[in-house]
């Protein structure tokens, strides 16, 4: 069977496979989105478990296209789609070139990039040209390359980037990237999903630990063996490993029944509320804001969650202090702010560090699109987490001393 141009040159072939864990990363964004909406997959075979995690992410509503890979063909792909049964095959086409594929709201690289840079470079031309306005392209490269496909991916992320993954349970570890070519509105978040993110590894069905704490504990596990090897007689190993289990705990990630409530304001972090006032801040935009600050314990769970849905339009970082995040003067510490624009106006969320907290970790590019209750990022032991909405917008239905539990509970009401 003869291939299009624009899949033979998209140097997706070579050794690089992905297993079930960077599938699910790649058809994150087809995943996420609640209304109906077209997608496009290209390079996949029967065996791909992209293909498979595709056709389980789709809704009543959805298309797929498919193109074969290069020496797939496209009546086994038909074959394969068909024997998955009748609601399967009414909603996936199989076409034999990428020329016959329509315009997508998503479209997918089945197989990762391996190649040369220039290689790279043409395959994403090729493949925006069927992104339909605001859509995103989803690829993948092996993470140990510094050149070729995976640096021009890089650089394609820092350009157009609205999300980049690292996948380290595939084999080679793979970084996955969401690209998006042209502006989309942050209306769009509003249909969203919180996204699928592998920094949130599974333990159990309802908690997970991000990716810091599997990091976390592997050191002090590391430091256990190495005290053991060079000092056999020693009992000094077991305070490393003995604290590898608290350490990982510190990054635990539960899973969190979002409220479907088009109105509510959620927590951004897990804590005590601290105080809730109205203030000005001309970082912001003129105006008045409501600001409600929860304070995290090292005891909380400190992953970060988008309380509203919207579209991150700018983020930076304020240098400042440690000071204790209870005490009034953590109103100047080093903070990370993430600037999200909205339906019902800007919203702002805070991340200060505390007296222990030295490290924010922050996930959301300017450009993405974050669901309500979406995680979008972490602070590192103890801090304080604010949340700024535009006053004469939003009822706070919180007060100091209250508790409260990210991503789950409402702290405001749009009104």
């Amino acid at each position: 069977m003869t291939q299009s141009p624009a899949v033979r040159t998209t140097g997706l072939s070579g050794p690089v496979r992905l297993g079930e864990r960077a599938a699910r990363t790649l058809v994150a964004e087809l995943a996420r989105r609640n209304d109906a909406k077209a997608a496009l997959l290209v390079g996949a075979t029967p065996e791909s478990a992209v293909l498979a995690a595709a056709v389980e992410a789709l809704l009543p509503g959805d298309r797929l296209t498919v193109v074969p890979a290069e020496g797939s063909s496209a009546a086994g792909l038909r074959e394969h789609v068909s024997a998955q049964g009748r609601w399967v095959a009414d909603r996936v086409r199989v076409v034999d070139t990428l020329a016959e594929a329509d315009a997508a709201e998503l479209v997918i690289a089945a197989e990762p990039h391996t190649g040369t840079a220039d290689e790279a470079r043409v395959a994403v031309d090729g493949l925006s040209k069927y992104l339909s306005e605001g859509a995103v392209l989803s690829v993948a490269a092996p993470v140990f390359r510094t050149e070729g496909a995976a640096a021009e991916l890089d650089r394609q992320s820092v350009l157009h980037g609205v999300r980049t993954d690292l996948v380290l349970r595939n084999t080679p570890p793979v970084r996955v990237h969401h690209l998006r070519f042209t502006p989309t509105s942050a209306a769009v978040a509003a249909r969203l999903s919180p996204a699928y993110r592998p920094s949130s590894v599974p333990l159990t069905r309802g908690m997970h630990l991000d990716s810091n704490g599997v990091a976390a504990a592997g050191i002090s596990l590391g430091l256990a063996a190495l005290a053991k090897v060079t000092r056999p007689k020693s009992k000094l190993w077991l305070v490393p490993a003995l604290a590898a289990a608290p350490v990982a705990a510190f990054f635990r990630d539960p899973e969190r029944d979002v409220p479907e409530d088009p109105s509510a304001v959620v927590a951004a972090a897990d804590g005590q509320v601290l105080s809730v006032q109205r203030l000005h801040d001309e970082r912001f935009g003129a105006g008045e804001w409501l600001r409600i600050a929860v304070f995290l314990s090292v005891l909380d769970v400190h992953v970060n969650r988008s309380p509203v849905a919207g579209k991150v339009v700018d983020y930076f970082v304020a240098d400042g202090g440690f000071v204790n995040a209870m005490k009034p003067d953590a109103e100047h510490n080093v903070a990370a702010y993430t600037v999200l624009d909205t339906e019902h106006g800007t919203v702002v969320v805070a991340q200060r560090t505390g007296l222990i907290a030295r490290r924010i970790v922050q996930r959301a590019p300017i450009g993405a699109l974050l669901a309500r209750g979406e995680r979008f990022g972490l602070i590192r032991f103890g801090s304080r987490t604010d949340v700024y909405l535009p006053v004469d917008a939003a009822e706070p239905l919180v007060g100091p001393g209250d508790k409260v539990v990210g991503g789950s509970t409402v702290i405001a009401r749009w009104v």
